[in-house]
């Protein structure tokens, strides 16, 4: 898609009081907030540049429009002198680069996290010379080409692989697709810690590593020695393969995909670990359950799901999964075990996570100690005022006898 910009932004203007949540730090304009008579929503394009108005024609900032959706603007910039454009995209870039350099020694990280790097709607992650980038609204897709031109300027990757297939597009109107520019490698090695793993980027799960997780897989690494280590949801192994590296005695990884689990197998193989590492396809409760019936025990179990609260309705079903997956998880513990249990449902908070795993400690009349708590790694950094950029948690807890 061109970059069609105008040489000047159309207006859109707030009702009084509206522009509060905006002055505090935060980044999205609800259709229900805009003006209607001064600037009538249906007037606008999807992904229509905008400048923001005050009700009282004060400008707020720059950014892009879609009259469709619940969340219709998105501020990209606050400065007059420096509006949403090409030219911005470049110097967003520069200063999420400049983040990761500092951060990492390896050019293997998320390096674009939507809002917290001022660029709403765009995730881009970094596989040293392949970059996979998502676009998950309208303004961002108006920009499609600016993007890849900032991207060749300031990375330089020899390719790019558009993940834009996720569901939340079609809330904005836009068509599912991938598509590829360069030569994309069938598997790129990401290199973390002191592992190597082979990812397929075209066919894994949503960009293809989860990078969030660096940093929670790297502590869990001193509860491993000499342990027998169960993990579930493995998708590549991250967590496993580790595990086994530093010096777990017997690794168990559960995953539903037998596409993953062929990766898990292959990268055990490329860490030197494939004779203590074993795969286990199914269905996580499943396996779960098998295993204690056929009463295995485990020194440390390793949960990390995927959301199973995407929405405000999938509340009470998500927090019955969790209390279930852990209280499973908890089945198969030895008596001064050691259980890891992830969220990345943005709806769950960390105190209510760990109250889920509290009562499903007591249910099964075991006591419990938090040992430390996670979050998403630094190349995913939390904007304060959008609670949603603030998703991911971790609960690193010894379950032991009453």
């Amino acid at each position: 898609m061109m970059c069609d910009w105008p040489s000047e932004f159309a207006f859109l203007r707030l009702k009084k009081n509206e522009e509060r949540r905006l002055r505090a730090g935060h980044l999205w304009v609800y259709s229900n907030e805009v003006d209607n008579v001064a600037t009538p929503l249906p007037h606008f394009q999807p992904g229509q540049p905008v400048a923001v108005q005050a009700h009282n024609g004060k400008l707020l900032g720059t950014g892009y429009v879609n009259p469709h959706t619940l969340i219709c603007a998105r501020l990209v910039s606050r400065d007059p002198a420096h509006p949403f454009s090409p030219s911005l995209l470049v110097h967003r870039l520069n200063i999420a680069l400049a983040l990761r350099q500092r951060l990492f020694s390896r050019p293997f990280y998320r390096l674009v996290y939507g809002e917290a790097d001022g660029l709403p709607g765009l995730v881009v992650d970094r596989f040293a010379d392949v970059c996979v980038a998502q676009i998950t609204t309208a303004g961002m897709e108006r920009l499609k080409t600016a993007i890849l031109t900032a991207l060749t300027k300031v990375v330089r990757p020899l390719a790019v692989l558009w993940r834009n297939d996720s569901a939340v597009r079609e809330l904005e109107g836009l068509a599912r697709y991938t598509e590829t520019v360069g030569q994309l490698p069938e598997v790129v090695i990401v290199e973390e810690s002191d592992s190597r793993f082979q990812v397929s980027l075209a066919k894994g799960q949503k960009t293809g590593w989860f990078f969030d997780q660096c940093d929670n897989r790297s502590r869990s690494l001193k509860y491993m020695q000499d342990r027998r280590v169960l993990d579930v949801f493995s998708y590549l192994g991250a967590w496993g393969i580790q595990a086994a590296r530093h010096g777990a005695r017997e690794v168990l990884c559960v995953e539903t995909s037998r596409f993953a689990l062929e990766h898990v197998v292959a990268n055990a193989q490329l860490n030197g670990v494939s004779q203590r590492l074993a795969t286990q396809p199914g269905d996580a409760f499943a396996v779960l359950r098998a295993l204690r019936e056929a009463r295995e025990r485990f020194d440390v179990v390793i949960l990390d799901p995927p959301a199973f609260i995407k929405r405000k309705k999938d509340l009470n079903a998500g927090l019955q999964a969790y209390r279930r997956l852990n209280q499973m998880a908890m089945q198969l513990l030895e008596k001064d075990g050691v259980l890891i249990s992830c969220s990345c449902s943005q709806l769950l908070s960390r105190s209510l996570l760990e109250q889920l795993i509290l009562q499903a400690c007591r249910h099964l009349d075991r006591s419990m100690q938090i040992l430390e708590r996670g979050q998403q790694a630094p190349d995913h950094p939390i904007h304060p005022a959008i609670p949603e950029t603030d998703y991911l948690k971790a609960v690193f807890a010894r379950i032991l006898p009453t």
